[in-house]
């Protein structure tokens, strides 16, 4: 398993990650197998949230529960969780009460002292910078939580959070995988009139999380759109499976190695967030880790996928 710095602080950490938002709901052995395959695999960094689950902190609760990690146990971890969205509206909350009051909820759920990384989680419009430095200042001093970071912003709004935030922003997760790639794409395409894939939706936060020493998560890395479903072995994607395909055979991994092998070939040092519960896609995704895909082949798949590469 290959690994990369997290942010400005260096620490090394998998480019491949497990993300627990579905396991509520999951027997004890099934979360205990799905964990174990992933450790074995070489990932130790679980990423969660305040809201995933069937109630407010359940796959938190639910991990910790099938688990019951001993404190060494949880030193050889890194768990991360998020804090921001408030259900059923959705409506998103980044002040000083819910980040604090949401920390100390993920905390209990977990059976943790401390989060390795926490972050916002997605932006809110109505944010005041000085209420989230005040809970980020308040959480680290505290020693609840050790790292922060966000999740789906733009440049801009990373800028307006360092007015106030003293903290280094570590992570940036944000929604990637070859088919939906709008924060690669529009670079490849950039200056090119009437075509779509030039217009720029993020104000080109892959470039600025590179150039602030951001890791960046990538989130449904095997979905075609938001929430789509997957684009292996769909029928929509025929080229691109077939790309994939021919270069599992090549490489000798199978077909779901290369969808990660794309993102973690990127040199920005991104980390790919698994969703699965199934532990043979866990296994088989992590063999993407390290797979050299060459320029060519990494173009070949992202025309494939639909983009235009001129």
């Amino acid at each position: 398993m290959k690994r990369v710095p997290l942010g400005p602080t260096g620490r090394p950490v998998p480019n491949v990650t497990l993300g627990l938002m579905r396991i509520d709901g999951m027997s004890d052995d099934a979360v205990r197998t799905l964990v174990g395959t992933a450790r074995d695999a070489g990932i130790d960094f679980f990423d969660h949230a305040d809201i995933y689950g069937q109630t407010l902190h359940g796959s938190e609760r639910r991990f910790a529960e099938a688990l019951r990690l001993t404190p060494s146990e949880r030193a050889e971890i890194t768990l991360q969780s998020k804090a921001g969205i408030v259900g059923p509206g959705p409506y998103f909350d980044f002040s000083y009460e819910h980040l604090v009051e949401s920390v100390e909820g993920s905390l209990q759920a977990l059976g943790t002292d401390y989060l390795d990384i926490l972050l916002l989680h997605r932006p809110d419009a109505l944010v005041e910078p000085d209420e989230v430095a005040r809970a980020f200042d308040e959480l680290e001093a505290s020693g609840k939580v050790r790292a922060f970071g966000v999740s789906n912003h733009t440049p801009a709004q990373i800028d307006l959070l360092k007015k106030s935030v003293r903290q280094p922003i570590v992570a940036n997760q944000l929604q990637l995988s070859i088919t939906h790639a709008p924060i690669i794409a529009q670079g490849v395409a950039a200056n090119m009139q009437g075509v779509e894939q030039s217009i720029s939706l993020d104000s080109g936060i892959v470039d600025y999380c590179r150039l602030h020493d951001i890791t960046i998560q990538a989130w449904s890395p095997f979905q075609a759109g938001f929430f789509t479903g997957v684009f292996l072995g769909s029928p929509e994607y025929p080229e691109l499976n077939a790309v994939i395909d021919r270069l599992a055979a090549a490489y000798d991994v199978p077909p779901i190695a290369i969808a990660t092998a794309w993102i973690t070939r990127h040199p920005a040092g991104m980390q790919v967030v698994l969703g699965t519960t199934t532990p043979e896609r866990v296994a088989d995704a992590a063999k993407g880790s390290d797979l050299p895909l060459t320029r060519a082949e990494w173009y070949e798949l992202f025309r494939a996928a639909g983009y235009r590469v001129p």
